[in-house]
């Protein structure tokens, strides 16, 4: 395929890196299968416990260096990549979407999320800044100034297998921070084709190697970063279960952990609803990237006067849908990541019925002439309960469960008893219930959205969650204060040395 090659990922693939040199690792053989149509794209060397050392040492000697760039020169050099990633943009998307199974426009969508937190790290190059303080004592003056906290690990999962490792990498880089980058081995490939656009940007501006480092593996390199002491702040995005094991291991060696976990997303369909938006945005979140985001849209809830509007109308539209290869722009849902993954989803609707579920969109794998992977399922929808055990735990498929409500209160409150706490939306004209949605009796989300659905954030806002979702914040706003550390500085320009606080020690 051309865009292999236009990328340089070959059929066999060191996964060790400290830039634009590969490091040699006698890890195990990562083979790389396209859940499209089942083949092996390419195999990957992953590392082992010596070659993660290296790229560990060869980081920390980058940082002695990186941090001492101007911030605005880090950010030219942000520049330059973001416009590598404009030049390779058709076959970097082509990858995620043969690689990761997602349609070709969210492959595309996702390098383009990648270009913008280049250019939002680019302007905030110059925005590093901290506030000035009156001291309570003369002749003095307080500030507080922001420094790079040294080497951030990076674990990312398959769902977006690029985007959210420039979220971290971008704004780290432009903090004066290296970066060591942990991908899923499920999508080891698109990985290491960032590590080579990156690579011959740092190449051409003299970057030390070490400040962009990619180590492939299994669950153990997630551990050794984890445990790593040398590695001051682990952003991971993952499942909530992963997510507590690097939270605890971090924490107990008194390191950050940024975490961005699982997301049980609904969206409230009031009965003032605009019902063309409301099922648009239901659809898009529910089947987006097959079910397979952190934001996807889990639950509808549903206001009874127009519910069984809402219902005809969303079986009406999902026997529209087309099922099949994503990288043809005809088809709306590709395929799930792996067998693995099908067989979850398999169960889950098993364990809607056992509860009671009534299917009125029904599940199942696909079969048949383009579906040989055997990972292709049908996107279905149950009408469900909200104490249903199922309906509290995350799938990561296309399953939509819908709810009943009858008062804004009782949405609300259906919408906010689930262990996580990522995306919602409100769908609804009235104002009061928008309002109310917002306030501080309202979402108890990250991300509360009015009138579009749970998935899609933009980079120009904190993206994050609250409960099982781990509390962590990337991306836009001031979440570049993650990759910094904060000091407060006090300085005397007086003959005298009084105290704080109007302390007496005299001699």
């Amino acid at each position: 395929m051309d865009f292999l090659k236009t990328l340089h990922v070959g059929t066999n693939n060191k996964g060790v890196s400290t830039g634009i040199q590969s490091i040699e690792s006698k890890g195990e053989i990562i083979n790389s299968y396209s859940p499209v149509d089942g083949k092996l794209i390419g195999s990957v060397i992953s590392a082992n416990k010596e070659s993660y050392e290296a790229v560990i040492k060869k980081a920390g000697e980058a940082f002695l260096q990186w941090r001492l760039m101007p911030a605005p020169k880090r950010g030219e050099i942000i520049r330059q990549i973001g416009e590598a990633l404009r030049k390779y943009k058709e076959p970097l998307g082509k990858l995620v979407s043969y690689e990761m199974g997602k349609s070709l426009q969210e492959g595309y969508g996702e390098v383009q999320e990648m270009i913008d937190i280049c250019d939002f790290a680019v302007g905030l190059s110059r925005q590093l800044h901290g506030l000035t303080m009156h001291s309570e004592r003369s002749g003095h003056r307080m500030y507080e100034q922001w420094h790079p906290l040294g080497i951030v690990g990076i674990i990312s999962a398959f769902n977006f297998p690029v985007a959210v490792w420039s979220w971290n990498a971008m704004l780290a880089w432009v903090c004066g921070d290296v970066c060591v980058w942990k991908p899923s081995e499920k999508t080891p490939l698109c990985a290491i084709a960032c590590q080579n656009i990156t690579g011959e940007v740092f190449a051409k501006n003299n970057v030390p190697e070490g400040v962009s480092c990619l180590i492939t593996g299994g669950r153990d390199i997630g551990e050794w970063m984890s445990a790593d002491e040398r590695i001051p702040l682990v952003s991971a995005t993952g499942s909530t279960r992963m997510g507590k094991a690097v939270g605890a291991a971090v924490g107990k060696r008194l390191g950050r952990a940024l975490l961005e976990l699982g997301g049980n997303n609904a969206i409230i369909i009031s009965k003032d609803a605009d019902l063309d938006i409301a099922i648009r945005g239901a659809i898009f979140g529910a089947v987006g990237t097959s079910g397979q985001r952190c934001t996807t849209t889990r639950r509808l809830i549903i206001q009874e006067d127009v519910y069984d509007k809402v219902k005809n109308r969303l079986t009406s539209a999902y026997r529209q849908l087309s099922i099949g290869n994503p990288l043809e722009e005809k088809n709306h849902v590709g395929p799930l990541i792996d067998k693995d993954a099908v067989k979850l989803y398999m169960q889950s609707i098993e364990a809607c019925r056992k509860e009671g579920g009534n299917f009125i969109v029904e599940g199942g794998v696909l079969e048949g002439d383009g579906y040989e992977s055997g990972c292709y399922v049908k996107p279905c929808i149950a009408e469900a309960k909200p104490g249903y055990t199922i309906v509290q735990h995350e799938t990561f498929a296309p399953i939509l469960y819908l709810l009943k409500y009858n008062t804004i209160e009782d949405a609300i409150k259906i919408q906010n008893e689930v262990p996580q706490g990522l995306s919602s939306s409100i769908m609804t004209l009235n104002l009061r219930e928008a309002e109310k949605f917002l306030s501080h009796a309202g979402s108890d989300c990250g991300i509360a959205n009015v009138n579009i659905g749970t998935s899609g954030a933009e980079i120009g806002g904190a993206f994050g969650g609250e409960k099982e979702t781990g509390g962590g914040r990337e991306s836009g706003s001031d979440a570049w204060r993650n990759y910094m550390r904060r000091q407060t500085n006090t300085i005397n320009y007086s003959p005298d040395l009084p105290l704080a606080q109007g302390i007496k020690f005299d001699l």
